[in-house]
């Protein structure tokens, strides 16, 4: 993320503290992909090492959803923003939020990573790779969107979802066919099948952060709302 769409105002003390967690969601969002990206590389080369790397940072992540959370809330009461600047702050919170349970959702695939039988599930993990990727790119456009406050982005980035659900469904589809044939692989597959559901999460995450995107832009709350009344809606 570059370019975080805020005002300027006539404090530039404001301006300094909306700059600081500006740079903060950065960071977080940032960071937080390289978990995903580094969690789907661990599940493919069955790298245990690299897993705990992971899981460990996942506490980073932590840390920074709780410091941005207490900025905000400093912010709101402090500053007592009005309009458009209220639904920053509240976009902002609620978006961290988002990214935090992205990484909880990295930190479930590096689990995966860690199992001490990683060739017992090794030919069901190509379907779970190609859904992680979409996932992946899923997240990288909405940092990016959110970065511009893009609602034309945003809107492409939530239609996406559907995409990655019919995808969900169609490893779910082949995960069950591997139990029915083999009920010795059924351990196996109920550990990639938390993995699968992690990734299907993930996508919900990124819906909700476009969400926001449209929340703070347009002052809609769209959630919940079906995509057809989301573009009536903006219309």
């Amino acid at each position: 993320m570059e370019h975080l769409n805020i005002g300027k105002h006539i404090s530039g003390q404001f301006n300094a503290e909306l700059e600081a967690i500006r740079n903060n969601v950065m960071a977080m969002g940032g960071l937080v992909e390289q978990q995903l990206t580094d969690a789907l590389d661990a599940l493919q080369r069955s790298d245990s090492a690299e897993a705990a790397k992971i899981i460990e940072r996942d506490r980073r992540v932590n840390s920074m959803e709780v410091n941005i959370d207490e900025e905000c809330t400093r912010i709101i009461a402090k500053r007592q923003p009005t309009a458009s600047d209220l639904r920053l702050v509240l976009a902002i919170s609620k978006a961290v939020t988002e990214l935090e349970r992205i990484g909880d959702s990295a930190e479930r695939i590096a689990r995966l990573a860690q199992q001490q039988d990683p060739a017992g599930f090794r030919n069901m993990l190509s379907a779970l790779d190609s859904m992680g990727r979409h996932a992946q790119r899923m997240l990288h456009d909405v940092l990016d969107a959110f970065a511009r406050m893009d609602v034309d982005a945003a809107m492409r980035i939530h239609e996406e979802d559907v995409k990655l659900d019919q995808a969900y469904e169609g490893v779910v589809r082949q995960l069950m066919t591997f139990m029915m044939e083999d009920p010795r692989s059924i351990p196996n597959v109920l550990d990639v099948l938390w993995a699968v559901r992690a990734l299907e999460r993930v996508g919900d995450r990124c819906k909700n952060i476009c969400e926001q995107i449209i929340y703070y832009v347009k002052g809609k709350d769209v959630r919940h709302l079906e995509r057809s009344q989301v573009q009536d809606l903006l219309k």
